[in-house]
């Protein structure tokens, strides 16, 4: 496999256009100069997870005992509740249930939107099948995190057009297709995990 194919196939898993909406409405409670800074460093997490798991990958979940299929239902559960949230909002309160304007940390914008199950499996994947070339993977890897990081620090552009209203409207909308995700995610792992 090429690093260019290995770089599409991981920049396909990481999906930033599919995430766009997500991330808008998760930095949306945040002050524009302080969103594109969160932004930033969610991905540079998802950045330093991608290439634990490149290196360390099997050892990480082998000394954990973590399975793939575990860790889908667990990207599963996590999505889930994230989506519960968009679709019923509590008032005077975040999508992650803390007060509003409070920022994302780690989850969800650089686990499990960013650096998911499945680009995390997939890296573990890649490693185990080609042990020696690294450093190729390394770079495929870290090209498609950085077209990835583009399109979503470019997202915020969308915001002016979108407005409040909108943003409310694509906050549902992307919940109820959040939750199909969610539920895949689940139906996926519980599969890996039945062995069907």
């Amino acid at each position: 496999m090429s690093i260019l194919s290995v770089m599409l196939t991981a920049f396909l898993v990481m999906d930033p256009l599919g995430n766009v909406p997500l991330v808008l409405v998760l930095l949306e409670p945040l002050e524009r100069k302080r969103r594109r800074l969160v932004l930033l460093r969610e991905s540079l997490f998802a950045l330093g997870l991608l290439m634990a798991f490149l290196v360390a990958g099997q050892y990480i979940l082998g000394v954990f005992g973590i399975s793939e299929s575990a860790m889908g239902i667990a990207g599963g559960i996590v999505l889930l509740v994230i989506a519960l949230r968009m679709i019923f909002p509590q008032r005077d309160r975040g999508i992650l249930g803390n007060e509003s304007g409070d920022e994302p940390f780690f989850v969800p914008i650089a686990i499990p939107l960013i650096a998911g199950p499945t680009a995390l499996v997939t890296v573990v994947l890649f490693a185990s099948q080609y042990p020696d070339r690294l450093p190729g993977l390394a770079i495929a890897i870290g090209g498609a995190w950085l077209l990835s990081t583009i399109i979503l620090v470019g997202s915020e552009s969308l915001r002016r057009w979108l407005r409040p209203r909108g943003l409310i409207a694509l906050e549902r909308l992307m919940g109820m297709i959040l939750m199909t995700v969610a539920v895949q995610m689940l139906l996926s792992g519980i599969d890996r995990f039945l062995g069907r």
